[in-house]
Order: C-alpha cells, then sequence, then structure tokens
C-alpha cells in the first residue's frame, strides 16, 4: 500500500473523528472522564462506561489486545496499569499517554561523554465501534529531534545507526518525530476469539517484546537499552500490515513491512516497499503473566551495510503484580540478528524490573549483556575501506535508579529521580574505555495523570 493511500486512509478516519467530536455536546468531566452527554442514550451510556472500564482493568486477553496501549499489537500483562487520560466524546472514547524526561547524563572512560537532553513520546489514540467490530485510531510523536541535539545522546557502548553519515558509536539516536500513525480494526468471533487488523504508514510489527520505551518495566529508565537492535528495534519501521488472530489465551500473528531503519533525518516520514516479513506467538497464561517468541526476515536494515539482510529471533516474558498502592513489572529480553550475508550473530539478553511502592516511589533495575561488533572499535569515524563488521565481544551493564513523585502541576504526574550504570567491559574494548566506565543521569519526568488510575 503506498504511503498517499495510507494518508488519505487516516485523514478519512481523523476527518470522521473530527466530525464526531463536534456533534459531543460540552460536559463536566471527572478525573480526566467527561460525562456521558444528556443526549445519549441509556443504551449509549451504558456502553461507553462498559468500553472505559474494561480499557482501563482488562480482565481477559481479549480485552488487553483489544485495549491497544502498548506498541504496535504487542502485548503487556492484563494487570499491568497504563496510565492515560481517557473521556467520551459522542461515540468515541479518546486518550492520551505520554512520557518525557529531561535529564542530565555524566560518564566517565575516554568514551564517554555529558549532555543535557530530553528523551519524551505521546500517543494519542480514538476508539469506537464500527461495524461489527472496532476501530482504533493511534499516533506517536516524540520531539526528540528538537530535544535530543546533534542526533545523539551519550550511551556507552551502544551502536547502531548513523549520523552525518558515520556510525553512532556510545551514542543512541533520537526518535523519529513521527514514531506510529495507524489503524487498527479488531473484530470478535464469538466470546473467545478476535481477529486484528493493522496498517500504519509508520508502525511497529509484530516482532520482539512490547518496544523499551513502552514497556512498564522500563518506565522510569529514561535512556535507551543497549540490546536494542537485537530485540526492539523494528518499533520504528514503515509501511506496516499486520494480521493477528487471538483466541483465549494465545495469538498469532503475521506482519509485513519495509525493512529500513528510519534514516537519520528524524522529522519525515520515510517509506518503501513491503519488502521484510515477521511471525510472533503470544501467550497470556494468567492476570499478570505474557510471553512471546517471534522471527523475522528484514531486508537491508542498515544503511552503512545495505547488501546486508538479517534474521531476527526473539523471545521475552513479563510478569506485572500489583498490590496495594503500587506494582511491581519485569521483563525478561533475548535477542538475536543474524546475518543472512555470512551467518554472522550477534546475541544479547536483558533483565529489568521497576517496583511502584508506597504510591509515590519507583525503584528499578536493568541488567544486560549485548553483543558487539568490530565497528564500535572504529568510533563515529568513517569506516575504512573493505571494512567487513564482525563479532567482536560481549559488554555488561548494570543500572540501579530511583524517583519520587512530587507534585508540580495539576493532572501532570512528575516525578524526581537518578540512576547509575557501571559496566563489565570485554578484553578488546579495555584498551578503549578502561576497565570501570560509570554513568550517571538525573532527571525529572512527566506524564499524565487521572483519578481513574
Amino acid at each position: 500500500m503506498s504511503l498517499s493511500r495510507y494518508v488519505f486512509f487516516l485523514s478519512f478516519l481523523l476527518g470522521s473523528l473530527d466530525s464526531s467530536a463536534q456533534q459531543g455536546s460540552p460536559n463536566q468531566s471527572m478525573g480526566g472522564m467527561d460525562m456521558p452527554s444528556a443526549q445519549m442514550t441509556s443504551h449509549e451510556q451504558m456502553s461507553g462506561m462498559s468500553e472505559m472500564m474494561y480499557q482501563m482493568h482488562p480482565k481477559t486477553f481479549i480485552q488487553e489486545v483489544r485495549q491497544h496501549a502498548a506498541s504496535g499489537t504487542s502485548a503487556e500483562p492484563n494487570s499491568t496499569p497504563t496510565p492515560m487520560v481517557m473521556w467520551m466524546k459522542g461515540s468515541w472514547m479518546l486518550m492520551f499517554h505520554a512520557n518525557a524526561f529531561v535529564l542530565d547524563t555524566q560518564q566517565t572512560s575516554p568514551r564517554g561523554g555529558d549532555k543535557l537532553f530530553s528523551t519524551n513520546w505521546f500517543m494519542p489514540m480514538a476508539q469506537r465501534s464500527l461495524g461489527p467490530g472496532q476501530l482504533t485510531i493511534r499516533a506517536m510523536f516524540s520531539l526528540e529531534p528538537a530535544t535530543v541535539t546533534d542526533r545523539r545522546y551519550p550511551l556507552l557502548f551502544q551502536q547502531g545507526e548513523t549520523a552525518y553519515g558515520v556510525p553512532l558509536a556510545d551514542a543512541q539516536h533520537p526518535h523519529d518525530f513521527f514514531m506510529e500513525l495507524g489503524a487498527l480494526y479488531d473484530v470478535p468471533i464469538g466470546e473467545r476469539s478476535l481477529l486484528t487488523f493493522y496498517a500504519a504508514p509508520v508502525g511497529d510489527p509484530a516482532i520482539g517484546p512490547t518496544a523499551y520505551p513502552h514497556r512498564a518495566s522500563a518506565s522510569e529508565n529514561p535512556v535507551g537499552t543497549l540490546g536494542h537492535h537485537q530485540q526492539d528495534s523494528t518499533h520504528i519501521a514503515n509501511d506496516v500490515v499486520t494480521a493477528g488472530f487471538t483466541h483465549h489465551l494465545v495469538r498469532v500473528e503475521m506482519s509485513g513491512f519495509h525493512g529500513r531503519e528510519p534514516d537519520e533525518f528524524r522529522w519525515n516520514i520515510d517509506h518503501g516497499k513491503i519488502d521484510s516479513w515477521s511471525a510472533r506467538v503470544t501467550v497470556q497464561p494468567g492476570q499478570n503473566w505474557s510471553g512471546q517468541f517471534s522471527y523475522g526476515r528484514i531486508t537491508s536494515p542498515e544503511a552503512l551495510f545495505p547488501s546486508e539482510d538479517q534474521a531476527r529471533t526473539t523471545a521475552s516474558v513479563m510478569y506485572n503484580k500489583p498490590f496495594q498502592h503500587g506494582n511491581w513489572a519485569s521483563s525478561a529480553v533475548w535477542g538475536r540478528t543474524r546475518s543472512l550475508e555470512d551467518s554472522a550473530k550477534e546475541n544479547s539478553y536483558l533483565f529489568e524490573s521497576t517496583v511502584k511502592f508506597a504510591e509515590k516511589n519507583y525503584a528499578w533495575v536493568r541488567l544486560e549483556n549485548a553483543g558487539r561488533s568490530n565497528e564500535l572499535v572504529v568510533g563515529e569515524n568513517p569506516l575504512p575501506p573493505g571494512f567487513k563488521e564482525e563479532p567482536l565481544t560481549h559488554v555488561q551493564a548494570y543500572t540501579f535508579g530511583y524517583d519520587r513523585e512530587i507534585r508540580l502541576v495539576p493532572g501532570i504526574s512528575s516525578a524526581v529521580g537518578a540512576q547509575v550504570s557501571t559496566y563489565g567491559v570485554g578484553a578488546p574494548l579495555k584498551p578503549i574505555y578502561g576497565s570501570d566506565p560509570v554513568s550517571v543521569a538525573v532527571f525529572i519526568r512527566f506524564r499524565p495523570a487521572s483519578r481513574l488510575h
């Protein structure tokens, strides 16, 4: 499907949304939720409120799927809280979810860097019944192209993608302004089955776990993961189409998408032919558990190695434990990329866990073991003629953090916090980085708050 058709399709849907919103009369709101207008019938009021209740607290896997609060069509455990503002406008249920950090990072090591910047994303969403199913229109934006200067922020031992035509090293690229523009349509088949269709000129195909910016287990950590390019870097892909079937506790999905990762110009929408595919199986064995296994063939993902295609395999398990005045969300993720040109492999492993306790406190840990290639040795310099990327070593990262909610602006959840990371350095990299590099970040975090959550 061409980009112009996507734009026409989404323009039509957004026009319908705007028309429906204009038909809704002004009314009182409570905790971010508009009270039903007097013009709505009793049936419409009950239907809208019922939809909102299951969106807030899904009890089944199918309800979790239809919530569509994570990236793409991925899923977290049913019990995972999603802090968002929700309200009714006519027959539409509108939602807004976001996360924004302003942080200062200081790093030791000859390759370390210091920087003040912001990581952030914003997700407006709208849902309504349409025909036999439910239509969801979702967008996601990031201001990182403006708040992360020089097309990078410091992240020791990170590699992947480019800036100014040379490989990024010890740095993470900003997200694109358009992180997602997509539409989903869910069609129930009886009480225990669901068909889902997803189309997005910018979106997240069915590969990998819920991407790190949207995982509850990573919700307080302001920076990316070292295993991003083995685990979930496809969360911003172009020309994505996905079909999925959910039955009871199991969902099977298949996607087609354009394999090249977004270029370094972050304000535009890239597009290309659908040349890559993926498949994912997700299982939700209980309210607090979710697991997935996925595989994909990705055509020419890296601009510096255009002839290299990749196979990517991922597996993950997520667990969330609700308790009074908080919850405990954890994820274990494995990702592997294999070059289809020479079968070179890179593996990455991650465990992260975030606990919210006593209503206003968060503590978290992120433990990583990520394969690195010889491209990291070159640093941010043009690759030598005839350079061949090969696996080099593994690096371990150990991150611990804490933040506490403070009241700054009504309706906005804000917190101040800090985290520290230490590293286990592979022998080939010790002469470059030293043996004991440390990274420290202090930050303030903002997101929407609602009394409904």
